[in-house]
């Protein structure tokens, strides 16, 4: 699904956010990406559906090289990855029927089919009774599961998530987890920056670690070992 290889970011003044880092993604696994702050987590997220570029090494995505993808073609891979971050960027004006269907509007689904699938994803974050509030009157947990459910309302086939339980308490954190670990029992290749490594050894799935830019390690740990 996803394949880094010796890949390098450099930034303007020589900062290097990622520095040769080499390392798959198969199709349908969950991992976490960990690391100090700046260690090149959220650099490694945004290189996926090209908010960034690399400055060497290749990225391929579903098959996709993406240093051969032009410029109209960057709305269409877009379209096929849910992203989620960590303030939740929801637009306060609009209800949050009206949040999690934008992208269907943008893709231009019909109407009928838009209702149908903004409620579904509503219903699988335990959020259908709130349809018509405004984010202002959600909890920090409610917004961020409002940000997963316009994520999935089109039906990614990968999800990223950059620190998506940076602001939440330890309940809430887990909770949010665990959405996401059902999606990924459905097929979703799920890809998780979070710095909360008490929480990422509970869940027991592939954990990378990123310090300075490099992949320093590679491990399934915690619940799962052995």
């Amino acid at each position: 699904m996803i394949h880094f290889d010796g890949v390098t970011k450099r930034y303007p003044g020589g900062h290097e956010g990622l520095r040769g880092v080499t390392l798959k993604v198969e199709q349908g696994e969950m991992v976490f990406v960990t690391g100090h702050s700046g260690a090149g987590k959220s650099t490694l997220l945004k290189l996926i559906p090209l908010l960034e570029r690399p400055t060497r090494g290749q990225v391929v995505v579903a098959g996709i090289n993406l240093g051969r993808l032009g410029k109209r073609r960057i709305p269409h891979l877009r379209r096929r990855i849910g992203m989620i971050f960590q303030d939740h960027r929801l637009l306060h004006d609009r209800s949050v029927y009206d949040n999690v269907a934008l992208p269907l509007v943008i893709s231009g689904v019909h109407h009928r089919e838009v209702g149908r699938r903004v409620r579904a994803a509503l219903d699988k974050v335990n959020l259908l009774d709130k349809e018509r509030a405004f984010p202002v009157t959600l909890s920090g947990g409610e917004q961020q599961r409002v940000g997963i459910a316009r994520a999935v309302v089109t039906r990614p086939p990968l999800l990223l998530a950059d620190e998506p339980t940076g602001n939440l308490d330890p309940g809430l954190s887990e909770e949010i987890m665990h959405i996401f670990e059902d999606f990924n029992r459905v097929g979703v290749t799920t890809v998780i920056a979070s710095h909360d490594l008490a929480l990422i050894d509970q869940l027991g799935h592939r954990h990378i670690t990123l310090s300075d830019g490099a992949l320093v390690g590679d491990a399934i740990r915690g619940a799962r070992d052995g």
